[in-house]
């Protein structure tokens, strides 16, 4: 059976269809149509919305139910993995290489998928929304060589996470408990990670229901951002410091 879907409107600020009307099957499909100008996005993720489709289709828009959620505060990495780091020469930083963290996502192969999603149209959005100041990525190099990194979307003290790619075994691993920890020490207690999937429930994602997860974007979404949060100081150290998050 044909799945009906609303079609947005061409006002980017206009509302989206609750997330409660969501389908089932597939998954948190919403909406369709629309744009990704940063107004169009920036509502979209203000009401725990995301687009995700391939070449050749329209854009979808997706609210899925539960929702796997990082807790910034929390994140630990597993201790063989934690003693590997102690001697590592790996750097974290942010925002220092957002295009070619977002391309190297779309290069990644997938398993069960075939080709990306990470479409030209994509990156050209997400990196509108990072000149903006509102996408960020954290990215992972040895030496003048990127081997690991995530990117995503702040609003607030909210962060929306998109994709992540290791060039090296352990790459995102370390990418994505660099952002946690740049997350947890500027106040922004929860990292969306959108579906669940073996990977990210192995590194400690946990399901939280929709009705929870709206809830927390409201409030999160709501506060000012924390002042200075990927400046140098912040966002730039060692992959060495994450030796002490441990996960038994």
């Amino acid at each position: 059976m044909p799945i009906r879907l609303p079609l947005l409107p061409a006002d980017p600020e206009a509302p989206f269809p609750p997330a409660d009307a969501a389908h089932r099957v597939p998954d948190g499909l919403l909406a369709m149509g629309g744009d990704l100008s940063p107004p169009r996005l920036l509502n979209a993720y203000r009401h725990g919305i995301f687009p995700w489709f391939s070449e050749g289709e329209p854009i979808l828009w997706w609210c899925p139910d539960p929702r796997m959620v990082f807790d910034t505060g929390a994140f630990r990495l597993a201790s063989r993995f934690r003693r590997s780091l102690r001697a590592s020469a790996w750097e974290v930083r942010a925002d220092t290489a957002f295009d070619r963290v977002v391309q190297a996502c779309a290069l990644s192969p997938r398993p069960g998928q075939d080709g990306t999603w990470i479409t030209q149209d994509m990156m050209d959005a997400y990196g509108a929304l990072h000149r903006l100041g509102h996408a960020h990525s954290v990215e992972v190099f040895d030496g003048p060589r990127l081997v690991g990194g995530i990117y995503g979307v702040g609003i607030g003290r909210m962060f929306f996470g998109e994709s992540m790619f290791s060039g090296v075994s352990g790459g995102s691993k370390v990418a994505l408990a660099g952002l946690c920890r740049i997350l947890a020490r500027g106040g922004c207690p929860l990292l969306d990670a959108q579906v669940e999937n073996p990977h990210l429930a192995s590194l400690g994602g946990r399901r939280l229901p929709r009705p929870a997860f709206l809830a927390e974007v409201a409030r999160l979404v709501a506060e000012p951002p924390p002042a200075g949060l990927w400046a140098p100081e912040n966002a730039v150290f060692p992959a060495s410091a994450l030796a002490g998050v441990a996960r038994d």
